[in-house]
Formats: C-alpha cells, sequence, structure tokens
C-alpha cells in the first residue's frame, strides 16, 4: 500500500488533476460542479474528496468516472476517488483491516420520518445521544430499503461528530465473518478481538448473515458478551425479527431481545412524496415537479430504494427523449402498483440483460473480466438492486458470490458511465422498461 502523500505533494496532484479537469468540461460546468472539490487525503489507491453538502451526491454521481480519469491520468498511485463532507478530515487507517464505509449522508437530519419509522428513528437518536444509557442492545429488523442502514449510519456519524472520544465501529455481519476469517488464516485472532471488542459503540447491519456460520456465530456470541457486560453500546438490524432467525443460535437470538425491538415499516404516500421531493432537489430538478412526483409516490408503494430507482428511471427516459417529466411520461414508465414488482425472478433480468448483450447467462454471471460480460454484468447488477428488495450481499452471492463491496462498486461504475455513455445509457433504459413490464413467471 503506498503512502498518503503529504501535504504540500496532495496540493500539487490534485491541482494537476484540477488543470485536466478544466479541459475535460465546459469552463460553467467546472466552475459550478468541480472547481469546490477540495483534496483532503489519501489511503491506499483511493483519493478522499471534500464537497460541499449542496453538490457532493451530484458530483459522486455525474462526475466520479471522469475524476477517476483524470486521477489516473496524474498519479501512478492513486486510481479512486472517495467523497466526504466539506470540513471531514480523513485519519490514517489504526492498522490494515477491511472496514465498512460510513455514507456521510447517513444522518439524523437527512433521514425522512413517516409513521412507519417514526418510533425506529426516535430510538436511534435516543441511543446516539446517549448510548449505553438508553436501550441496550437496540435492534431494528425489517425488509431492505426502509433506512435501516441510514439509521445505524446516523448514530454512527452522530457519535464520531459529537462524541469523539468514543470507540465506534459500524460493519456489517459479511463484513465481520470475512474478518474473522481472515484472522484465523493469519494468526491474527487477538488482534481482531481487539478491534472488536475495546469498544464503546458497536453497530451490525445484517445480522441475519450470521446464520449458518458456527465459528463465527460462537466469535460474535463472546464479542457480544463482552461488550455488553462492559457497559458498550450494541445497535443490530436484520430482515426479520430474532425469533423469526431460525437457524442462528439460541443464546444469541436471546440476547438479540434483551433491550427494544422495533420494527421499519414501508412508508406511506406522504413519507415517499418527501423523499422524492428531496432526491429532486438532489438531482437538479426545477421546482414545479409536485404532479410528477405524487403520480411516482402513487405508483411505487414498496421501498426507498426502489423510489430512487425509479426517479432515476424517469429522469433518464426524459432526458434520452427531450421529454418534459410529466404524470404521463410516469405513466408511461413506472407500471401500476399491480405490475410494479416486476420480475418475480433475478433469472429473468439476467437473461434479458445477457441476451442484450450478446452473451450467455452463464458468462453474465461468472468471473470473466472481458469488457462485454463486465459491463453486462454491472447493468444486471444495477437493475436488480432496482427492482428487487435484496440486500448487497444477497445480489454478490447472485453473481459469481461477489461480496458487498465488489457489488457497491460495480453500482457506482455503472451508473458514473451511463451519463458520458448515451448508447449505454440507451440500452439501460431499453432493459427497465422490458424488464418491468415482463409479467412475473408463473409458480
Amino acid at each position: 500500500m503506498p503512502d498518503a502523500p503529504d501535504e504540500q505533494k496532495l496540493d500539487a496532484l490534485w491541482e494537476d488533476v484540477r488543470q485536466r479537469l478544466r479541459t475535460a468540461v465546459p469552463d460553467s460546468t467546472f466552475k459550478i460542479w468541480l472547481a469546490p472539490l477540495r483534496a483532503v487525503g489519501a489511503q491506499g489507491t483511493t483519493l478522499y474528496l471534500a464537497a460541499p453538502d449542496g453538490i457532493r451526491t451530484w458530483v459522486e454521481r455525474h462526475y466520479s468516472s471522469l475524476l477517476r480519469e483524470a486521477l489516473a491520468a496524474a498519479s501512478s498511485e492513486l486510481s479512486e476517488v472517495a467523497f466526504s463532507a466539506a470540513n471531514e478530515k480523513i485519519a490514517e487507517a489504526p492498522d490494515s483491516a477491511p472496514t465498512v464505509d460510513l455514507n456521510p449522508n447517513y444522518t439524523f437530519d437527512r433521514f425522512v420520518i413517516g409513521e412507519g419509522n417514526r418510533v425506529a428513528h426516535a430510538a436511534a437518536l435516543a441511543v446516539a445521544e446517549t448510548p449505553s444509557e438508553a436501550y441496550n442492545p437496540l435492534f431494528l429488523h425489517g425488509p431492505p430499503g426502509l433506512g435501516k442502514t441510514h439509521l445505524l449510519g446516523a448514530i454512527a456519524n452522530y457519535l464520531r461528530a459529537n462524541a469523539p472520544v468514543l470507540s465506534v465501529r459500524y460493519s456489517t455481519a459479511e463484513c465481520f465473518t470475512n474478518e474473522f476469517v481472515g484472522a484465523l488464516r493469519s494468526s491474527g485472532v487477538e488482534r481482531f478481538k481487539n478491534r472488536f471488542r475495546d469498544l464503546d459503540v458497536l453497530l451490525v447491519d445484517d445480522i441475519q448473515f450470521l446464520q449458518g456460520k458456527q465459528h463465527t456465530e460462537e466469535e460474535f456470541f463472546h464479542t457480544f458478551n463482552a461488550l455488553y457486560e462492559g457497559g458498550s453500546q450494541l445497535v443490530l438490524s436484520a430482515d426479520r425479527l430474532p425469533s423469526e432467525l431460525s437457524t442462528l443460535e439460541a443464546r444469541l437470538r436471546d440476547r438479540f431481545e434483551w433491550g427494544l425491538t422495533i420494527p421499519v415499516k414501508a412508508p406511506d404516500l406522504a413519507t415517499r412524496l418527501t423523499v422524492l421531493q428531496r432526491l429532486a432537489r438532489e438531482a437538479g430538478l426545477p421546482g414545479d415537479q409536485g404532479d410528477a412526483l405524487s403520480e411516482l409516490a402513487r405508483r411505487i408503494d414498496a421501498n426507498i430504494r426502489r423510489l430512487h430507482g425509479g426517479l432515476t428511471r424517469v429522469i433518464a427516459h426524459a432526458s434520452l427523449t427531450a421529454r418534459p417529466l410529466s404524470p404521463e411520461l410516469i405513466a408511461e414508465i413506472i407500471p401500476s402498483r399491480g405490475r410494479e414488482s416486476g420480475p418475480s425472478t433475478v433469472e429473468q433480468i439476467q437473461e434479458q440483460v445477457a441476451s442484450a448483450f450478446g452473451i450467455s447467462r452463464a458468462e453474465l454471471v461468472g468471473s470473466s473480466r472481458a469488457a462485454t460480460p463486465l459491463r453486462a454484468r454491472q447493468v444486471a447488477i444495477l437493475l436488480t438492486r432496482e427492482a428487487t428488495d435484496l440486500s448487497l450481499p444477497q445480489i454478490g452471492r447472485l453473481y459469481g458470490g461477489r461480496d458487498h463491496s465488489t457489488v457497491l462498486n460495480s453500482l457506482r461504475r455503472v451508473e458514473s458511465t451511463l451519463t458520458a455513455d448515451a448508447h449505454l445509457a440507451r440500452q439501460v433504459s431499453a432493459l427497465r422498461t422490458s424488464i418491468h413490464s415482463s409479467p412475473p413467471e408463473s409458480t
């Protein structure tokens, strides 16, 4: 791993990247979106950029690919970019252990409160304000895409900003498992225990993925006990109640219910509309989209992730066809609620994407890094994310056993490419239309 550059070298590198960006885009684009960016640090092969809140989401979504290209041309050691809040500093990692990045947008201020998540939000905020004194453990459960990860991230971000003396760690069950397996292979179990047991607050997402992993369950049991008995705060999430994690050890299920267990439910119409209004503002849409957004909110009643995917589809279609965003356009693109669920199996998505790219389904889900299968796989992962309630680890297992971070990287790469590749954007738009108009397979 290369050493992080000192401040002088970092400034010189970023100035080189800025000059390359300046020549690659119109002056107005550079001044509005790219000039406000600052390089704040580097770790491994990643350059960390600070961006004002008002533009960060848009820049990350639309200019990540361009930034990576300019960075690769300016540096032989750095090839990836990551974004942080405008005033956030990048600290040196304490060791080489893998970590799960915290999304800086996961804050309590940005969480849209509705009837389905009001109690969960209040409990999470109480834990953030008084860790180990409110509810311990706090266990949030519900289907994917409803905001559990956002709340866990909000707790971690709140504590890091307001209680920096506390040691806080956010992880997923998959990352916990991978770290533990790696520790066993490298005889680093003691270091692993120190990382997870010497904490004030531990937050673990998607705890259901510990099921069936006997040795990891055993280790998490002892980690849970050590933290709980030491007065540390534990926050966990899963896609179902602890009692419904039937293949998890009974003693773990019992401990998960020691504190407060709260469901996170699907958003109602008013909440969905509020979410869409915020997403529309962040996408730079004009402020007079009330009728169109109301129609979209009525047609998608599943979860926040589906709302985001639906809005992305209609914005892309409106841009490609030079039509205004309207209820009529949304009615053409987004099926009514009776058909919103789309294909009943991921296999249908994989078959359609493979056919569109002229490859077999086996190539699509395989390990080939050739350009066509790689791009097709990224597109299929994107469409699977939009059309289903599957979590990133679940999607990864359906695409050749890829892990959470690989799936996330695929999503980021294809989303950034769509803004620069009109042909691919049209192809994805056509696939979206085909997938969401396909009847579910009969059972």
